[in-house]
Parts: structure tokens; C-alpha cells; sequence
């Protein structure tokens, strides 16, 4: 009242004529206006402000949210890192090249978790486990003298490969820094049971760990024994990494890969006469996985130009997975040299699975896997797209019965075909 007492008595006003003007009504009513204006500013500034605290909250929330989705995306976990797939450029150095024909295979895959392998023995124990770090079954052995070996009846021919995965463990009894030492021999022993025993054998010996080195044994005089040591950092191994060991033998050489890397090629380090027939593993406490022996050294131009059809087996994939393993680089490698030198030939490349899984699946993962290699040998190896086919035949074309390891690791195949 105040207010509109002061307001009244500063305003001056006439009237002209006949008209009236009730000023007192019209300034009660202006009066009202302008403080219905000012009080809609004065709200509308209110709200604002609570909305844009509440929009700066939300922002900072959001923000917050992008900051922790980032760290999410950008921090890679230990499984992740552990799986990451090394590219196959890497091991253009690598030139081994898997045998002909697969005679044992094991991936642990038809084991419960928990059991000890059927067709492996020890003097102690073993079961079979599954990793945070990496996919699929492992075989870990259990005690740092205990000693695995195959339970195989044949002898090893002249020419054969083997390859498998490790995960050196640090012993369960602790121990210095070399407790993850491990080793693998390749042998010829009178039984399995004397196997077990460190010197009842013919043989190579590799041993791996904070160093790696080798030595050999025979009972012949006319086989020197050798030993040696890589102590490089190559050749190391570091506990709960997984490595991937390839051994070739051709008669009385023999070599060995870590990885991408040869670590001992020796000419003269196995027997001409004494035959090998087994292979074992000791220490460490090892988890080891796709263990793979394959007999005969492939003659991939040959069966490529001559026969008109190459099977290969040295072409590898993670399960359910269409990407090129590195591994495979020695085998492309040989047929890219056959490509390059036969610039007139095309052909199709073929993708194989076992029967494993739903038919469909299978026929569209052999589709992927073969225009998998067909990609590798473009980028890779400079081989001309035009010259190349591929499709895949899924498990409708099995070499094999799929009953065992064995036998869906011959199905799952890749096959060339010359056009």
C-alpha cells in the first residue's frame, strides 16, 4: 500500500472534455501488470537456474559417464591382453611348415575339467583345467617332478612335426625365479613306465624357463652327444604366458620355434638308426593344450600343380574363430612362392570344419575361413585377387570319422584347388 500511495501522488493528470479517466483503477492495474511481469522474471531467473543446475549435473554426470565409458573401453583387462592375436606380418621369419598328415591330437576338449587325459600316463599327477587367460581346455601337470608322456605304440617316421601350447606355471612349492622351468624330450624308450626316468632314454632334451637349452644322449657310438644353452632373451620364458613350440625333425636335423622365433636349428642332433617313439613333458607345472604330431614333409607344389589338389593342415584358427593364426605364416608363405612362380594358375580355396556344432554354423564359419586365407595371401603375400576363389564346404565333406581329437583334426582342413 505504500507503494502504490507514493506511485499516486507523483503522477500528474487532466481531464479533457468528456473523458473520464478513473486514474486511481488505472494505476492499481498497471501497478499489477508490472509486478506480474516482475515476478514471471523473477521465477523465470529461478527456474533457469534450477534447470541449469540440473543440467549442469546431469552434464557432469554425463561426462562422468563418458570418463568411466572410456576408461572401460580404453583399460584392457589381463583376459583380454592375455588373448591378443599377434598380426600374421610378424612371423615373416618363420618358415616352418606343419607335416602332411596329423597321427595324434589332443586339445583336451572331450576331458571334464578336473579328470587326468585318457591316452596320457605319469609317475604323478595331471588334470585337466580351464584359464581366465585363455580360451578352451589345458592340461596342467601337477608336481615339479612329475613326468607326462603319450601313450603311443608306433615309431615316428623320418619326417614329422610337432606342435603344441605351453603356459610355463612357477611350481606349487614356490622356488626361485626359474621354478617355472619346464621341459620337453623327444625320445626312444623300451616302455613307457621306463620313460618316466631321467636317464632311461635315447634322445633331445629341451628345457625352458629363465634360460633355455638342450642336450642330447645316445647309447650309439657313432651319435655324438650335444647340449647347448640360448640364454637370449628370445628363448626365455616368463610364468602364465602363453608360447606356441613347434618342432620340425627331418631325419637328423631337427628344429625348434618359439613363437615366431628359431631357437635351435641343429643338422646333426638325432640318430640316423635309432628311431624315436615317444616324447615327454617334465617340471615346472606346465599347462599345455593342441598338442599336434603330423608325419611327412609336404610337397606342396607337387600336389598344388601336379596332382591338381593340396590338404593342408598347417593353416590354423582359434575355435569358432575365422581369423588367420600367425602360426600359419611358413605354409602360406610356401604356397604364395608356388603362386608367385606359376603366375598362370588360379585357384580355390576351400574351407573344412569337423562336426562339431550346428551344420549351418559350420558351413558359413568354412566360408568365412576360407576367404579368410584368400585375404592373407592377397595382403600378405601380394598374390593377385583375380587368381582366387574360395568358399567352404562346412563338415559335409569329412575325411574322417568326427568320433575322436584325431580325426576331426584331419576334417578340419583347407584345401587348394587348382582351377
Amino acid at each position: 500500500m505504500f507503494f502504490l500511495a507514493a506511485v499516486m501522488v507523483q503522477i500528474p493528470f487532466r481531464i479533457n472534455g468528456q473523458i473520464r479517466v478513473d486514474v486511481k483503477k488505472k494505476v492499481v492495474n498497471q501497478t499489477n501488470t508490472r509486478a506480474n511481469r516482475n515476478a514471471d522474471q523473477a521465477i523465470s531467473k529461478g527456474l533457469d537456474e534450477i534447470e541449469n543446475s540440473i543440467k549442469g549435473t546431469d552434464k557432469k554426470e554425463d561426462e562422468k559417464e563418458k570418463g568411466t565409458q572410456a576408461t572401460k573401453e580404453t583399460e584392457t583387462p589381463v583376459e583380454s591382453k592375455a588373448e591378443e592375436q599377434p598380426i600374421l606380418q610378424t612371423y615373416s621369419n618363420y618358415d616352418f611348415i606343419a607335416g602332411e598328415k596329423v597321427i595324434f591330437y589332443d586339445d583336451f576338449s572331450q576331458v571334464n575339467v578336473g579328470d587326468f587325459p585318457a591316452g596320457w600316463n605319469t609317475n604323478g599327477s595331471g588334470e585337466v583345467v580351464t584359464t581366465n587367460l585363455h580360451d578352451g581346455k589345458w592340461f596342467k601337470i601337477k608336481g615339479s617332478e612329475s613326468r607326462v608322456v603319450p601313450e603311443i605304440t608306433y615309431l615316428l617316421p623320418d619326417n614329422f612335426t610337432i606342435e603344441f601350447d605351453v603356459i610355463p606355471q612357477k611350481n606349487s612349492k614356490g622356488g626361485d625365479s626359474n621354478s617355472h622351468k619346464w621341459g620337453f624330450y623327444i625320445l626312444n624308450t623300451p616302455d613307457i613306465v621306463k620313460s618316466f626316468y631321467g636317464s632311461a632314454y635315447n634322445g633331445i632334451a629341451f628345457n625352458f624357463g629363465h634360460t633355455a637349452g638342450y642336450n642330447t644322449r645316445w647309447s650309439e657310438q657313432t651319435t655324438p652327444s650335444l647340449g647347448g644353452t640360448n640364454s637370449d632373451l628370445v628363448a626365455k620364458e616368463e610364468p602364465d604366458t602363453k608360447y606356441h613350440i613347434s618342432v620340425w625333425v627331418q631325419k637328423t636335423r631337427i628344429r625348434l620355434y618359439q613363437n615366431e622365433n628359431k631357437v635351435w636349428d641343429l643338422p646333426r642332433a638325432l640318430s640316423s638308426t635309432i628311431k624315436l617313439n615317444s616324447w615327454r613333458l617334465y617340471g615346472g607345472e606346465p599347462m599345455i593344450t593342441n598338442f599336434r604330431v603330423a608325419v611327412g614333409a609336404p610337397d606342396m607344389r607337387s600336389k598344388l600343380i601336379t596332382e591338381g589338389k593340396l590338404i593342408s593342415y598347417g593353416i590354423y584358427f582359434d575355435v569358432n574363430k575365422d581369423v588367420v593364426k600367425p602360426e600359419s605364416y611358413g605354409t602360406l608363405k610356401g604356397i604364395a612362392a608356388i603362386l608367385t612362380e606359376n603366375p598362370d594358375v588360379r585357384v580355390k580355396i576351400i574351407g573344412h570344419t569337423d562336426s562339431d556344432g550346428a551344420d549351418p554354423a559350420n558351413l558359413e564359419l568354412s566360408k568365412r575361413r576360407g576367404a579368410s586365407v584368400k585375404d592373407a595371401l592377397v595382403k600378405n603375400f601380394s598374390i593377385d585377387a583375380s587368381r582366387l576363389e574360395s568358399d567352404g564346404k562346412g563338415e559335409t565333406e569329412p575325411v574322417a570319422q568326427n568320433d575322436i581329437p584325431v580325426n576331426k583334426a584331419l576334417n578340419r582342413r583347407v584345401e587348394f584347388i587348382k582351377l
